[in-house]
């Protein structure tokens, strides 16, 4: 996937106007933005390198980072960027040579391994991570009653058709670092659920009690881990249910203890432990490079790390794509600390059928399910969906609105994930903010009611930034509701429950009838409308679609092209790093 712009003027942000030799070149092709091309000049004067293909190879490890990958391969940059074939790249053996010869490699500011280019940053994360993993490995295994641990194993999964959550819990019951693999419905918080119950009575045999924390990299995603835990719990024996007690789930920020105004460091570090003996983080896929090296970094020794997620959902929107390293990387090393699960438990079939397709890449399955007319999968290809989505969509709108002016908050939050519509991007006819204008449109077409509010009854709400003064984090998802006694409230749905806000507290919210895909990773919805934009969009990939149709419950909607279909299933998002090299896998 590439990225380039079309500059709309000579005052365009993107432009480098004082730029010269290949950086501007490379700045006027669109390939690097004014931001890529100032650090690369400013390392230049700092450094003492005036080659202006070194400048070219810094200006492009930045917009690698830029644009998720953790450093930049440069002999397959030209192939990378088919567009610009045209442009005077500089010979790969060469522009190797003199990158390697750079005052800035001798200075650490940039930094050569496994041919590829790094920011010394983000070298020194990857390497921190590893090591601390490998030390993780190293050490002696956890001390564990076998004799128990096979029995309670029977015990919290008797199922016949569980043999792959036993075989997962055992295995991460005997280890300080494990990879719970699966796609959605596979029973990976079943398994979660199971484990902690076998671990609180392996601490108890040895009159210990377990200090367990339950992590996510958002809001929703932490506020669904920690009400699939408890629906889960349910399941099991009533000692074990006992044993677990009420366990709360927070965002990861949050674990590791925000400092004010420094999003990269954090209170709990390497000098300063987190007290847990478990630590659970779920939707992995979402954890950047460097979020993984502060987790990890903050551990105990002895503290039992469990990592759940898909590896084949999007990675996160920052530099890294970690899950799918450490599946490819450490599912090569003995004993194998990745545990997969494959049958899915919560899908019925044509979904499941369909988000099988997907994870394969076999466009011509992935036509047939959508185009089989089930009930539960459907495939709209009109030019202009909108008459044939407005009466969904203003169904579900009006079924949070009833609620939240009746006064029932919780009622309006549930009706909020009765329906999702997902777009692939923020602007034009296929972005998010077009979609929610229509939808409001049709509400006050269909109500007569203006919408003159900006906070009016019935808005679904998606928080933007941390706010931790008031509990709300990015990614959390509300509605603002009218009350008797407060008058207008934003009820947010938070990792710790409901928050009730005036809406006179809440600023960094947009409106959500219609969300972006990469948002709503940790959430479910009972029906979602994946809108597909054309098949030329760079953002339409594989991961990106993959990730739409498995946020559904009971039936999915894709509205788009077959050509859009099929270049989505085909084009992988693809990004640099050398950390599965690092732990022992394939090559990237």
């Amino acid at each position: 996937m590439t990225e380039l712009f079309e500059a709309t003027g000579p005052y365009d942000r993107r432009a480098a106007l004082t730029a010269t030799g290949l950086l501007r070149d490379f700045n006027d092709a669109g390939v690097l933005t004014a931001a890529d091309v100032h650090v690369a000049r400013r390392l230049g004067v700092l450094g003492g390198e005036t080659d202006e293909q070194v400048l070219l190879a810094v200006a492009l490890v930045t917009r690698a980072v830029r644009l998720g990958s953790v450093c930049v391969d440069l002999a397959a940059a030209p192939a990378s960027i088919p567009e610009t074939a045209w442009l005077d790249w500089p010979e790969p053996a060469a522009w190797a040579r003199a990158v390697r010869a750079s005052p800035l490699i001798e200075q650490q500011v940039l930094r050569w391994e496994f041919e590829l280019l790094y920011l010394d940053r983000y070298w020194q994360q990857e390497v921190a991570l590893c090591a601390d993993l490998a030390a993780r490995a190293g050490q002696g295994p956890p001390q564990v009653d076998a004799e128990a641990l096979e029995a309670g194993a029977l015990r919290v999964f008797p199922l016949e058709g569980y043999a792959e959550q036993r075989a997962a819990s055992t295995l991460a019951a005997g280890q300080w670092t494990t990879v719970l693999t699966g796609g959605p419905g596979t029973g990976k918080t079943t398994t979660v659920a199971g484990l902690l119950a076998l671990l609180t009575e392996q601490a108890e045999l040895s009159g210990r009690q377990l200090r367990i924390a339950l992590t996510a990299p958002t809001g929703k995603a932490a506020a669904r881990l920690q009400e699939a835990v408890v629906e889960a719990s349910t399941a099991l024996p009533e000692a074990d249910r006992r044993r677990l007690g009420a366990l709360q789930a927070s965002t990861l920020h949050r674990l590791l203890g925000t400092i004010p105004d420094n999003g990269t460091r954090f209170r709990h570090h390497r000098a300063n432990r987190l007290p847990h003996d478990v630590v659970v983080l779920d939707e992995t896929s979402m954890v950047s490079l460097t979020m993984m090296a502060r987790l990890v970094e903050a551990l105990r020794p002895d503290a039992r790390l469990l990592l759940v997620g898909d590896p084949d959902q999007l990675a996160s929107i920052e530099a890294g794509a970690v899950l799918a390293d450490l599946v490819a990387g450490l599912s090569r090393v003995h004993p194998p600390p990745v545990a997969a699960l494959h049958t899915t438990h919560r899908f019925g079939e044509q979904i499941g059928g369909l988000a099988t397709a997907l994870r394969e890449g076999d466009g011509d399955a992935v036509m047939a399910a959508l185009q089989a007319g089930s009930p539960a999968v459907e495939l709209i290809e009109d030019e202009d969906p909108g008459p044939l989505l407005r009466t969904h969509l203003v169904r579900a709108a009006l079924a949070v609105r009833d609620r939240a002016a009746a006064g029932d908050g919780a009622g309006a939050l549930a009706a909020l994930d009765g329906h999702r519509l997902l777009c692939a991007h923020r602007e034009g006819p296929f972005g998010v903010r077009t979609w929610n204008r229509r939808v409001e449109q049709w509400i006050t077409e269909e109500t007569g009611d203006p919408l003159w509010d900006p906070m009016y009854v019935g808005r679904p709400l998606l928080v933007t930034a941390n706010d931790y003064a008031l509990g709300l984090y990015n990614g959390d998802t509300g509605v603002v509701a009218r009350t008797a006694e407060r008058g207008l409230r934003a009820i947010i749905a938070g990792a710790s429950g409901p928050v009730d806000l005036a809406t006179t507290r809440v600023g960094d919210v947009e409106t959500m009838h219609a969300m972006t895909i990469h948002k709503s990773q940790g959430s479910q919805a009972d029906v979602v409308t994946v809108l597909l934009p054309r098949e030329e969009s760079p953002l339409l990939t594989r991961e990106l679609f993959y990730t739409a149709v498995t946020r559904a419950r009971s039936r999915v909607r894709v509205v788009g092209s077959e050509p859009a279909v099929r270049a989505a299933v085909q084009r992988r998002v693809q990004r640099a790093t050398g950390l599965r090299q690092r732990l022992g896998g394939r090559p990237h």
